[in-house]
């Protein structure tokens, strides 16, 4: 299926380069053809999407990710470059109001990809064309390890949410620095995008060497990385979120921080933290030189779904492990945000990820505090289109709001217009 839907845009791309090409002898502009790859989504994988028992969402993902390793090692070839020309020529929104510099890397814009999509970095290369500023690789455990048993990845397609529980599959970091290295991808600073590596512990490393095998994976990925994240809030490793306690998350940055090159260090935390945790963490990051704070991971809260049935399982929410992802987590994710932002103060970059799936939701979060913010769930049930939507949405507000970058708008409370 994603070959056919890959075949069916190569064909697309292709006709669109012939008119590039007849432009040089007739230079009268071509029919306009928006949203083609939006329009391919739309035919092929949306309506696996539109129903809990579709297709496996574990294995749609792992296909599509599949594809685009392949294609990152042969980006170079002619026929692919000029196909990845045509995806970014018609994702991408280049303003420069939309640029910001922010831990000393500079974002194009200010939409990224959330962590646990490319686990394993395959597609780091690529993650430009489809229009982000940054992508967050991982996470990355120091062993490689296979994850929680299946199914762990379940669609909630009427309320566009997802219910996982990986449990932080990944080849291992040494693996993923050679995924990284084959990609050839230029150095941290000079890429069309940041990129960052999300970090997690080992599923067989105690808390008590928890920092430890952390620093391992920092050291050997900090080369590649424009940024690096502690994530400490995941649910689906047990025990994880203790790092979260101020003590041993101080323990744990204080030895990443030790590390010689260590990139600027960041940290997750989880949505269903009290506010004197939220609070505490803020105080930690401004203490111990935090590049920032990423808000929000998945949920174990059910947010009001704990009756409702996955189709796979038979069982209900309020039954089942794992964390809550997607449109539900919106709230929750802007009243965390909002904590961060009026502890921290203004100073302290935060990143606003959960439950963002429209250029509205994007302005919400960025007028509440967030310099930059990530899509997933959200970004699966739309299609490849949400990023130039949501950057559009972007500038349609400054543009509304008579603000000349968006750095104005971070913080700043604005309605959305």
């Amino acid at each position: 299926m994603v070959a056919g839907v890959w075949s069916v845009a190569r064909e697309d791309w292709r006709s669109r380069n012939d008119q590039r090409r007849a432009m040089l002898i007739d230079p009268s502009p071509p029919p306009s053809r928006p949203g083609a790859t939006g329009s391919l989504y739309r035919r092929f994988v949306e309506p696996l999407l539109r129903s809990d028992d579709g297709a496996d969402a574990e294995q749609l993902s792992q296909a599509s990710l599949a594809l685009l390793a392949e294609i990152a090692l042969r980006r170079d070839w002619p026929l692919v470059r000029d196909t990845l020309g045509g995806l970014a020529s018609e994702l991408q929104r280049r303003d420069p109001r939309l640029q910001q510099t922010l831990f000393g890397c500079r974002f194009a814009n200010p939409v990224g990809l959330a962590a646990g999509f490319d686990k394993n970095g395959v597609a780091a290369a690529l993650w430009d064309c489809f229009g982000f500023g940054f992508a967050e690789l991982g996470t990355v455990t120091w062993e490689a390890q296979p994850g929680n048993p299946k199914p762990r990845l379940f669609r909630l397609a009427a309320e566009r949410a997802a219910l996982n529980r990986m449990g932080f599959n990944n080849r291992g970091a040494k693996a993923v620095r050679r995924i990284l290295e084959r990609q050839k991808l230029p150095p941290p600073g000079r890429r069309p995008a940041v990129l960052g590596i999300n970090l997690g512990k080992s599923r067989l490393t105690s808390l008590e060497l928890a920092p430890d095998d952390y620093a391992a994976s920092l050291e050997l990925l900090a080369p590649l990385a424009d940024y690096a994240v502690v994530n400490v809030s995941s649910p689906n490793t047990p025990g994880l979120r203790e790092l979260q306690q101020e003590n041993q998350l101080r323990r744990l940055v204080e030895r990443l921080r030790r590390l010689p090159a260590c990139p600027p260090l960041l940290v997750k935390i989880a949505p269903d933290l009290e506010d004197d945790a939220i609070d505490a963490i803020a105080r930690l990051a401004y203490e111990e030189g935090l590049a920032g704070v990423i808000a929000v991971n998945t949920s174990q809260d059910r947010l009001g779904l704990g009756q409702r049935r996955l189709a796979a399982t038979g069982r209900c929410l309020a039954e089942e492990a794992g964390g809550l992802s997607g449109c539900p987590l919106r709230p929750r994710a802007l009243e965390v945000l909002r904590r961060l932002r009026a502890t921290a103060g203004p100073a302290l970059p935060l990143i606003g990820v959960g439950g963002i799936d429209g250029p509205e939701a994007a302005w919400e979060r960025i007028t509440a505090g967030a310099s930059l913010v990530q899509v997933y769930t959200g970004w699966i049930y739309a299609g490849p289109d949400l990023v130039p939507q949501i950057l559009e949405g972007l500038l349609l507000q400054l543009e509304r709001h008579g603000l000349s970058c968006l750095s104005e708008a971070v913080g700043s409370s604005l309605a959305w217009r």
